[in-house]
């Protein structure tokens, strides 16, 4: 065996990343999205072509693939059967597939102890103790991902309409975010029924930012919102010595706003997901393969 394969794919794209034994990366791809529960037929297709455009970026034949073990941290793996479905039909030597979760928290802490929250468009948590891991949230926009950039922005845009109505005291975060509306809580409702999450994502970092100027709904959005990570958190039973690495691009505005707790815990990441695909795939299939000799 020469190469080792991690890929990483989420809703937006796929990431791939064809590295020697050693762990040593040697080219680097992207392609189309990866999400298997939402087009496994779609996602098969562009793990492919990113596996093929890293090997060619590495100048490598790109028919290797079929020799070459992959790690996979797909979005929708933690559900269903999907995982089973996509493993079955990769060209891989060998493909095992993970949730995007346990390749983020093996680049954020590397093979040992510790914990990954990702706060993004979505929330994920995982935590690894004593070598077993264990998964919080990451259930999708519609009946999870509590304290994402989506659900700031979802309850952003029901505050706004609350103070409209007179049900709700407004502030200027939410006379800023009718005036995007045309002052037309009708707008409001009609950008509702074709958003995505990454959509009502958007608004949050001007959640954020009005926070900063004492704006009371958008503190208001806030408290509720880190609350919510903190319970996740609470969940993981974190031990004192255990790094705690935020990911995601909500990552560094939520840090100062975290309970004396779990910013001591706080240490910078290791490795992205991708790495942490390709660091899992030299652990598990190249330190394997020397042994087996």
């Amino acid at each position: 065996m020469n190469f080792v394969l991690g890929i990483d794919g989420g809703g937006t794209s796929c990431r791939a990343a064809l590295a020697t034994a050693d762990g040593s990366v040697v080219g680097r791809a992207k392609s189309g999205a990866a999400n298997i529960r939402t087009d496994l037929t779609g996602a098969r297709a562009n793990i492919v072509d990113a596996a093929r455009q890293a090997f060619a970026a590495a100048g490598e034949n790109p028919e290797l693939i079929s020799q070459t073990p992959a790690i996979l941290g797909l979005a929708g793996a933690n559900v269903g059967t999907y995982r089973q479905q996509l493993e079955a039909i990769l060209p891989f030597s060998i493909s095992r597939v993970e949730t995007d979760a346990e390749i983020a928290l093996e680049g954020a802490v590397g093979s040992g102890d510790g914990a990954m929250a990702i706060l993004g468009t979505g929330t994920a948590y995982m935590a690894r103790k004593d070598g077993k891991s264990r998964a919080v949230g990451g259930w999708g926009f519609q009946v999870g991902d509590q304290g994402s950039g989506a659900r700031i922005g979802r309850d952003l845009l029901e505050q706004t309409l609350l103070a409209y109505d007179g049900i709700r005291q407004g502030s200027p975060l939410t006379e800023a975010m009718l005036a995007i509306f045309r002052n037309n809580p009708e707008d409001v409702v009609e950008f509702t029924t074709n958003a995505k999450p990454g959509d009502f994502g958007g608004f949050a970092p001007k959640v954020f930012d009005h926070a900063e100027k004492g704006d009371i709904v958008a503190n208001w959005i806030l408290d509720k919102a880190v609350a919510d990570v903190e319970a996740a958190l609470g969940v993981l039973d974190l031990s004192a010595n255990a790094p705690l690495c935020l990911l995601g691009g909500l990552a560094p505005l939520y840090a100062p706003r975290l309970s004396v707790r779990y910013r001591a815990l706080l240490k910078p990441p290791l490795d992205d997901a991708l790495g942490g695909a390709v660091q899992m795939a030299v652990r598990l299939f190249a330190k394997a393969s020397e042994a087996a000799r």
